[in-house]
């Protein structure tokens, strides 16, 4: 059964401290991280990989000098660290196609361990499309950076993540948000065409977390960017659970989903004094508190390398007893999967964790990047 080895982790555990307890995890391996500047999570989780000697720490991103600075903090911390850059903008089809042919024909790196997709983007103010593989301006950019990007790199690349060395095969982990909790799938509007009003209502948003975030009229609005966002990081998990079904019981290759909590980063840097405002009082509520960098990275470490995880599958468990006596909850579908504070969670919203849905997103996927993924 999918299980945690360290249910003392939570919130407050630092990545360098997830990474010493499972440093025989990263010894000698090869990890990607995507998404590495020096005041991200990106940073923060490469920096705790590099603790424990890896073999090769691949950093990917679209700004070669900000890479070459993260290298080279990392080689001033850990000497005799292999750290390589890998430029690709996860927005275009064509630098993701580019960079997973450079990374295929690296002939030092024969597999990959662990892919960490990190990267991401945020409320940004206006709708924008870019192109599908066909060309058409038919896709988000939020959703094409923050999902198709990475489903496209990870699917070309995995001929080295099915080569893994590692022990019960390579780890895939996106990096995802709170949203799953309560957001799913817009399928019949992913471009933000129409109104959340004409939406199926089982696709219309949550209106009144869009009120308090500073929409007056939700329901008579078609791009929101916070919903666009939230769109994206639904879709990592789903990622997670079709990835899984493709290539656990086949390759031992392993996707969870994880929310790194809220750290200040330049995520929200589109997000203006709105935004800036309303996460500020939330946090003076009490709903959420900030964590560090360090802490931030910590539960993407725990699911690239807890050897307890495994994929929940479509079965609901049976009730158990708590010892109090008083009846537990039902185990969501594919338990296991997405990961908060270090630990499983069960509060994703059932269709952020469907399976149903997960397959949808695949054919989805391989339609709007041409190509279709069989291993």
């Amino acid at each position: 059964m999918t299980a945690i080895s360290h249910p003392e982790f939570n919130s407050q555990t630092e990545g360098l401290s997830v990474a010493r307890a499972f440093a025989d995890g990263i010894r000698g391996k090869t990890i990607i991280v995507t998404g590495v500047n020096r005041g991200g999570i990106g940073f923060s989780t490469a920096e705790a990989f590099a603790s424990q000697s890896p073999a090769h720490l691949i950093l990917a991103g679209r700004n070669p000098a900000k890479l070459q600075e993260c290298i080279s903090s990392l080689n001033a911390a850990y000497p005799g660290i292999d750290c390589q850059s890998l430029i690709v903008d996860l927005a275009s089809q064509q630098s993701v196609r580019d960079a997973a042919k450079e990374l295929l024909s690296r002939s030092d790196i024969p597999a990959i361990d662990i892919m960490v997709n990190s990267a991401g983007i945020m409320m940004l103010p206006e709708r924008t499309l870019v192109a599908a593989a066909d060309g058409t301006a038919g896709i988000e950019l939020t959703f094409a950076t923050n999902h198709i990007g990475h489903f496209l790199l990870t699917c070309l690349i995995m001929p080295k993540l099915i080569k893994s060395s590692s022990s019960g095969g390579a780890r895939i982990v996106n990096v995802s948000s709170g949203s799953p909790m309560f957001a799913k799938m817009r399928w019949s509007d992913l471009t933000f065409e129409k109104i959340n009003a004409d939406l199926p209502e089982t696709e219309q948003p949550d209106y009144d977390l869009h009120r308090v975030w500073g929409t007056a009229d939700p329901g008579q609005e078609s791009y929101i960017p916070l919903e666009a966002y939230n769109q994206s990081k639904v879709a990592n998990v789903l990622f997670s659970i079709a990835a899984n079904k493709r290539l656990y019981e086949k390759y031992g290759v392993l996707s969870v989903a994880v929310h790194p909590g809220v750290i200040t980063t330049e995520l929200g840097r589109n997000g203006g004094p709105r935004m800036a405002a309303v996460v500020k009082a939330m946090a003076e509520q009490g709903v959420f508190t900030y964590k560090t960098l360090g802490a931030g990275a910590s539960t993407s470490l725990v699911a690239a390398l807890d050897p307890k995880l495994g994929p929940g599958g479509d079965r609901r468990e049976e009730e158990e007893e708590e010892e109090d006596g008083k009846r537990g909850g039902r185990r969501s579908e594919n338990h296991g999967v997405y990961l908060v504070d270090c630990q499983i969670s069960d509060q994703a919203h059932p269709l952020a964790v469907s399976s149903v849905e997960a397959e949808k997103l695949w054919t989805l996927s391989e339609e709007l990047v041409g190509e279709k993924f069989a291993w």
